[in-house]
């Protein structure tokens, strides 16, 4: 591994766990690509762009929850600010969400 951090530097990255709430179409997106608006309980709705239209559908996503991190900057993706990034596992070119086992209280951390 080239990029070792330390746990110091892991710590400063927040991940929660939140809900979908709402999946729209993304058809400005350079990528195909889903609009998700994501409840994280006190912290509010955000919204993010998730390249995740192979694996699941919009019925798919609704009421899913999901990690995400949400201490990242917005970020500009077309016409659209995505203020969190939803985690996922890279398979060839499929991403599958990493979500909890059991539901959990929106907001929750994860460490």
């Amino acid at each position: 591994m080239d990029n070792i951090i330390t746990f110091e530097d892991f710590t400063k990255v927040d991940l929660r766990i939140g809900t979908i709430v709402e999946v729209n179409d993304f058809p400005n997106a350079h990528k195909p690509a889903y609009q998700l608006a994501i409840d994280f309980g006190d912290l509010g709705i955000k919204k993010s762009s998730a390249q995740i239209t192979a694996q699941y559908s919009k019925e798919d996503l609704k009421n899913r929850q999901i990690v995400a991190v949400v201490n990242f900057p917005k970020k500009q993706i077309a016409d659209f600010m995505s203020e969190c990034l939803v985690m996922g596992a890279i398979k060839e070119n499929d991403v599958f969400l990493l979500h909890p086992e059991t539901k959990v209280k929106n907001g929750t951390t994860v460490s």
